[in-house]
């Protein structure tokens, strides 16, 4: 009998999956969806998150909805290799805070037949690809872009806005620093702050 799709269930099935988007476009909730209903499928599961990530749990991975699920801190992306031992399935939050060695981290787990769900922000508060996440995205098998709202238009929102003065890359906030803005929203207001 010849399948037209066979499945070489001899290999390793590992792969990567990233969800990525603007602040408040639902990243972590979907990243916590996907990581229940493995834990419901009977899989073992691992979450990691990065150590300076503290906003809403020291443990807990929280999304905006206060939806958690319990993770391990990690203050880099290699300690992900130490700590994923005998899983099925490793979920990794706020990507984007990671060293640039999270994407052989994530390929290397997907090699040994573990399924990767990687969370985080695909660009900066400028609009720029922001830390690992343009490498996972390449070489991710499935990738997943979730949209928020623009708080000035309605439209579908892909950035992330900064609306308190800070130049730091990384700022750990919520609502009180962060909008999510469509393209159009996003130039405007970045032209506005130029000119000031």
């Amino acid at each position: 009998m010849f399948l037209e799709n066979p499945i070489n269930h001899s290999k390793p099935r590992g792969w990567i999956e990233v969800i990525c988007g603007s602040m408040f476009s639902g990243k972590t909730e979907e990243l916590i969806r996907r990581l229940k209903r493995a834990k419901i499928a009977k899989q073992k599961v691992e979450i990691f998150k990065p150590e300076i990530d503290k906003r809403y749990d020291e443990l807990n991975v929280v999304s905006h909805d206060a939806n958690a699920i319990l993770s391990t801190p990690v203050p880099a992306s290699s300690n992900i290799l130490l700590l994923a031992n005998d899983v099925d399935v490793v979920g990794i939050d706020e990507a984007q805070f990671f060293d640039s060695e999270l994407t052989n981290v994530c390929n290397h787990l997907a090699s040994r037949g573990i399924r990767v769900i990687v969370a985080g922000l695909d660009m900066d508060y400028l609009g720029k690809p922001f830390g690992p996440m343009p490498a996972l995205l390449a070489t991710a098998e499935y990738i997943t872009k979730v949209h928020a709202i623009c708080m000035s238009c309605g439209n579908l929102a892909n950035h992330s806005h900064r609306v308190v003065h800070n130049d730091k890359l990384v700022l750990l906030g919520e609502k009180d620093a962060y909008e999510p803005l469509c393209r159009s929203c996003f130039e405007e207001k970045k032209k506005i702050n130029t000119e000031q």
